[in-house]
């Protein structure tokens, strides 16, 4: 009845409400005990500072770094470098909202979560199938999920190991991937998407979710909301001079991620206007920022974190990525705080079930695999918070693999707390009067 008590405290403090079926947010939540770790990051630090959650101590001696904040088997995936503008695909972490300095510990404990979760994901997605082809896939066993943590520390900590032998820098990158790899195909499939590549006029971001006749939005109610000539003339004025091009349209999009569900959101389609140029042309997302998941439940711990959540997430982002987007900028419109980032081409992201399922990967040792590549882009993303040392990748290598083993105890134990809280809430939902 405590841990019930905390969390409806939870919700009521960071989504403004107990948790509620009129929240799309919550309905999300609750559909997985994956879903709800996406949309309750802010509650796992909470239960690192209430020390229901226990890191080895000496994990804290490492440099702190830009982290993720939310990190977790879903947050990486292909994306076109410098946003919409680059033509070369890599593999790396795709999501920077909860970004801020912080402990390596955090972005590797909850990683460590999220690989169980998810096979649990992808269980109950094959369970609850109607396409017997999906039904009759294999699927990763519990022993290859524990291998995959200890794949995800093993790379993590080797990529830092080479940095020490200056076999890697801040410009190395995840960009191919051999036929027999887990990714193979979804980096194939992210590398028509780019501009010029095959599918771009099909299949990239742009066309997905543009009338390239009209230049447009498409009408899709599920997705785009149209807004009115006083809201649209505002945003136009506000955030026309960040913008590379003229401003060809403006929506509000809806029902988009998981954490940050309620949170204001519009995309602006920017490009030539005459003649119009696919190539030219990209779609600017502007986002109502919160603040970093870790933040509220340690907020001393680097004085860089006072900074604007919206400056915040640009500057963690800025130093994680190789080639940030060209268009990444933090502004106040509405006395809130937003975020305005490029939207990639090619974009393609990774569920559950595409590393959990199928031969490569039960069978070909595929759910190893992405830790792998997950681990090596995480720690490459980490070591150029500090650009000017080799002291973070130091501390690492001397302190990490005496604690893997405590790490990943310490990950499994709380994999059973967010399996119960899920179920929790759920039952709360179900119980709520309509």
């Amino acid at each position: 009845m405590e841990r019930q008590e905390t969390l409806v405290q939870y919700f009521k403090e960071h989504d403004g409400c107990e948790p509620s079926l009129d929240l799309t947010k919550h309905k999300k939540m609750v559909n997985s005990p994956f879903q709800f770790l996406r949309g309750s990051a802010p509650l796992m630090y909470r239960d690192l500072a209430s020390h229901l959650i226990t890191l080895p101590e000496s994990l804290l001696n490492i440099p702190l770094t830009t982290i993720m904040g939310d990190c977790h088997t879903s947050n990486f995936g292909f994306l076109s470098e410098e946003g919409s503008h680059g033509e070369t695909v890599v593999f790396s972490p795709n999501d920077f909202d909860d970004a801020c300095f912080g402990h390596a510990s955090w972005d590797l404990f909850r990683f460590l979560v999220s690989l169980p979760l998810a096979h649990t994901e992808a269980a109950q997605i094959q369970a609850e199938s109607e396409c017997e082809k999906l039904k009759a896939k294999p699927l990763a066993n519990e022993q290859q999920i524990h291998s995959a943590q200890q794949a995800f520390l093993k790379a993590y900590i080797e990529t830092c190991e080479r940095s020490l032998q200056k076999k890697n820098d801040s410009q190395t990158a995840l960009t191919e991937f051999s036929k027999g790899h887990i990714l193979y195909k979804r980096w194939q499939k992210a590398l028509t998407r780019v501009v010029g590549g095959e599918a771009f006029m099909t299949k990239s971001t742009l066309a997905k979710e543009v009338d390239l006749v009209q230049w447009r939005f498409k009408q899709n109610p599920d997705k785009f909301i149209p807004l009115p000539d006083d809201i649209y003339e505002n945003l136009y004025m506000q955030f026309r001079p960040f913008m590379d091009d003229e401003i060809l349209d403006i929506v509000m999009r809806h029902n988009a991620g998981t954490g940050s569900n309620n949170l204001g959101r519009y995309y602006v389609l920017v490009g030539p206007s005459q003649p119009y140029d696919a190539a030219k042309t990209h779609i600017v997302e502007i986002k109502q920022q919160r603040e970093a998941a870790p933040i509220k439940y340690f907020p001393t711990e680097s004085v860089n974190n006072r900074l604007s959540a919206a400056h915040l997430t640009v500057n963690c982002q800025r130093k994680m990525q190789r080639r940030p987007d060209l268009i990444l900028d933090d502004a106040i419109w509405q006395d809130k705080h937003w975020l305005l980032r490029s939207r990639h081409h090619a974009r393609v992201g990774i569920d559950s079930e595409h590393f959990m399922l199928g031969k490569r990967a039960a069978e070909k040792g595929g759910v190893i695999q992405y830790a792998l590549s997950c681990g090596e882009a995480l720690a490459l993303a980490h070591m150029r918070g500090d650009r000017r040392s080799v002291d973070f990748q130091k501390a690492i290598v001397a302190i990490l693999p005496q604690q893997q083993r405590g790490l990943i105890n310490e990950a499994n134990k709380y994999v059973r707390q967010v399996k119960s809280d899920c179920l929790t809430i759920k039952s709360l939902l179900e119980t709520t009067p309509l």
